[in-house]
């Protein structure tokens, strides 16, 4: 498939160019949170797309893209307030933040390292670049290509959307201010009269704090106690955790969702719990935990960079390979649970701003989330917008959207009880889904998080190329 022009993207490209700047810069509390935690603890958190062309790419094609991301959600970065407690900003970043990287020529064998070692080169959403792209022809002919990008920029639908947007040269400019507009004291009386106006929602949100600190505690230990820590001789060694993805089929799937009485959403849900209890993250009850991460965008020029609402839903995975049916009620009521009365713990997040960085990592772990439940993160993007699949004009044969860590500290990981991530989305007649595991005290190769994968899909009679 091959791009065509549109007279509707040509409207859209020109109310992009016509859009207004932004009123207010500031960061939401949640993009704030984000960012405060990738400082406390340097762990950064990226989103990656993934493609691989087996036919001709078009190079020309590649380097419009990639002059059209820099833009939307793409094109800023984050300018802290001069005030420790203060609310940071986003600036104007407009265009490619780094160089296209053309690498040199490897075998398709190794293409998945190269996703890898491309996810672990430097992004940084303050001091940039926030992004990069690169290009790997192998040597069979074909030709991997990977757009790698803050979390803290946009979360997984700001990336297909800035995608889409690049794909058919819309520039959306949100009229953000350049770097360091505001004098310095000037911004800094600014940010204290919002701090000051804010201190009514902070003291609300501190006896709030303090209830949900009471219960939470109550519930994890009524839950699953907490994981060991394995042993390790350097508590600051860093890892790279286990990357893989599978595509599947969509008629394959699409059949056996309906199968057994599911649908593609509860699959992937019953897939993921099944997932789950064979890396140990099932608890005392029998349940996995699936988090699972709801689309909040409000729209082209919604700025937020985490627009996202989040929805528990407690899975039994011994049914799921038969049948659905307690899974798929079981994620419609958490979904419908999730839009109706919002996570509890988000109300914290007004007081993110007034937390210092050495305690920051202790909130979290109590409030969002502690490794006492070891939940599965899941996300399912649905149908994906077919433009995803063509960065150079033409339809890629592969396409996969994945999260990824950078500098992630082993003691970290294993403190939390490991990590499994589970993000699908269907898109050019295949579903994708991409799986970042590690669990503490077993191995975690790639090679073995691919046997897990496989043999998971095969309990529900699926099969797929693994990545």
């Amino acid at each position: 498939m091959a791009i065509q022009a549109n007279p509707k993207w040509q409207r859209l490209r020109r109310r992009a160019a016509e859009t207004e700047g932004a009123l207010d810069n500031q960061l939401t509390f949640m993009d704030q949170a984000g960012f405060q935690l990738l400082r406390a603890t340097g762990r950064g958190q990226l989103m990656q797309m993934l493609w691989i062309y087996e036919h001709p790419v078009d190079m020309d094609g590649l380097r419009r893209f990639h002059r059209n991301f820099g833009y939307g959600v793409a094109g800023r970065r984050i300018e802290r307030s001069t005030l420790p407690f203060g609310r940071h900003r986003w600036i104007s970043a407009l265009g490619p933040a780094a160089a296209l990287d053309i690498d040199q020529p490897r075998p398709r064998t190794e293409v998945s390292d190269w996703f890898d070692e491309r996810a672990q080169l430097p992004v940084d959403p303050e001091w940039g670049p926030g992004w990069h792209m690169g290009v790997l022809p192998m040597t069979d002919g074909s030709t991997a290509v990977t757009l790698v990008g803050s979390h803290h920029l946009g979360d997984g639908v700001a990336a297909l959307l800035s995608v889409v947007e690049a794909v058919h040269g819309v520039r959306r400019d949100f009229g953000f201010p350049p770097p360091q507009s505001r004098k310095r004291f000037r911004g800094a009386l600014a940010d204290l009269g919002q701090t000051v106006k804010g201190v009514p929602e902070a003291a609300r949100t501190t006896v709030t704090a303090a209830k949900l600190g009471l219960q939470s505690r109550g519930e994890a230990a009524a839950k699953v106690p907490t994981p060991p820590v394995a042993g390790t001789s350097d508590p600051e060694a860093r890892v790279v955790v286990p990357a893989v993805s599978a595509l599947v089929d969509l008629a394959q799937w699409d059949a056996q969702a309906e199968l057994l009485n599911g649908t593609s959403y509860s699959l992937v849900a019953g897939f993921a719990a099944r997932l789950g209890e064979h890396m140990g993250r099932k608890s005392s009850d029998g349940a996995v935990t699936l988090v699972m991460a709801l689309n909040g965008r409000t729209g082209l020029e919604d700025t937020r960079a985490n627009a996202m609402l989040f929805a528990s839903a407690d899975i039994d995975p011994a049914p799921v390979t038969t049948d659905l049916s307690a899974a798929r009620s079981t994620v419609r009521q958490a979904l419908q649970a999730a839009r109706d009365e919002p996570d509890a713990a988000l109300q914290l997040l007004p007081l993110v701003p007034f937390v210092p960085r050495r305690a920051l990592r202790r909130v979290v772990e109590q409030f969002l989330g502690s490794g006492a439940d070891l939940p599965v993160s899941c996300s399912n993007l649905g149908d994906v917008h077919p433009s995803v699949a063509c960065p150079d004009g033409t339809e890629a044969e592969y396409t996969m959207l994945r999260g990824a860590d950078q500098n992630v500290r082993r003691a970290d990981l294993e403190r939390a009880g490991g990590q499994l991530v589970v993000v699908a989305g269907r898109i050019s007649g295949r579903i994708s889904i991409d799986v970042i595991g590690y669990r503490v005290g077993a191995e975690n190769s790639k090679q073995r998080l691919r046997e897990l994968v496989a043999s998971t899909l095969a309990e529900f009679g699926l099969s797929g190329e693994i990545i």
